[in-house]
């Protein structure tokens, strides 16, 4: 039986919520590395430049299990180093996070637009986690999934380390029944309910994601609450979970959602370059018209006590109500 590595807990604490970053080094089979600083002036350099590598080890701030690093240690690959990266000014979500419940394993956050489940690319200390680690004083936290930035609603967090496999699987084994809503466009020609099976891929560094033939691996039901003149409010049912398949599904049927800034496709590739607003820029965003789409209801069986858990979100759509966007 293949036995499973065991990481070091890492020996710095948490900034502004925010984990350190865990490097290990890998294998060296060409003795190109002789020291631990070769290794980490030839990875960051691209990204910082090899003078701030070595500000950072003339600081203390690369550390290793047995605390700072000077960086002349000899390479040992396997070896674990931490360091805390630095924060690069971000504008700040003016919405507030909400959490519907919470308990000594759970926690239900009612996520607002615009910002991030996790901390990655340019949005770190501006994220879910980050805010409920600060506000909850919960450093343990962890998301059991992950909502899109620019989406509202439900996450699931759980508070102990030893419970996240168990929440992780049910959303894995898709044994969580997700609701949506969705303001969107709405066509009379366009035949309700239906369910939408596609195949959707993601190509790395690109935002939008894309319907190809192939083996379907995306799958939602889309029905029609009600109308408003030229705008629908919809219940939308994942079956699946791929990313912004949802937002992919309902533009393909000609009802793209409102405020959407990628689908469908724009044909000035410039502006969407410019304001793509999944790629991680705040500057350009528009607070005040935020993605008419909002993860409703979360619904399972907690693997932990047997009990049917449903949540609901108290967030509205702001295009539909008539209020202020959150």
């Amino acid at each position: 039986m293949r036995r499973r590595s065991t990481v070091p807990p890492a020996p710095l604490p948490q900034r502004e919520g925010v984990d350190p970053v865990r490097v290990r080094l890998p294998a060296d089979p060409e003795g190109v590395w002789g020291t631990v600083r070769d290794h980490l002036v030839d990875r960051f350099q691209g990204a910082i430049g090899a003078g701030r590598v070595e500000e950072m080890l003339g600081a203390g701030r690369f550390v290793g299990v047995d605390g700072a690093l000077s960086g002349g240690e000899p390479y040992v690959a396997g070896r674990y180093v931490w360091f805390h990266r630095d924060f690069a000014p971000e504008v700040t979500v003016p919405f507030e996070m909400g959490v519907v419940h919470r308990d000594e394993r759970l926690v239900i956050a009612d996520k607002p637009h615009f910002l991030a489940t996790t901390p990655r690319g340019g949005h770190v200390r501006e994220t879910a986690l980050a805010r409920l680690r600060r506000e909850l004083g919960l450093p343990a936290l962890q998301p059991a999934h992950r909502l899109d930035r620019l989406t509202a609603g439900l996450v699931l967090f759980v508070v102990r380390p030893e419970d996240r496999g168990a929440y992780q699987g049910l959303f894995g084994e898709r044994r969580v029944r997700k609701e949506y809503e969705a303001v969107a466009a709405y066509d009379g020609e366009v035949a309700l309910p239906v369910t939408v099976r596609s195949r959707i891929v993601k190509e790395r560094g690109v935002p939008a994601v894309r319907e190809v033939a192939g083996e379907v691996n995306a799958e939602s039901r889309i029905e029609l609450v009600e109308r408003r003149g030229g705008l629908g409010r919809y219940r939308l049912l994942p079956v699946t979970g791929r990313t912004h398949q949802l937002r992919v599904h309902m533009s393909g049927l000609g009802l793209p959602i409102v405020n959407d800034p990628l689908y469908p496709a724009s044909q000035d590739r410039d502006r969407d370059r410019d304001r793509d607003a999944d790629a991680g820029r705040h500057q350009d965003e528009d607070f005040g018209a935020p993605l008419q789409l909002l993860a409703k209801v979360l619904e399972f069986t907690d693997p932990v006590d047997g009990r049917v858990r449903r949540f609901e979100s108290t967030r509205r759509l702001a295009v539909w109500e008539g209020g202020p966007a959150a």
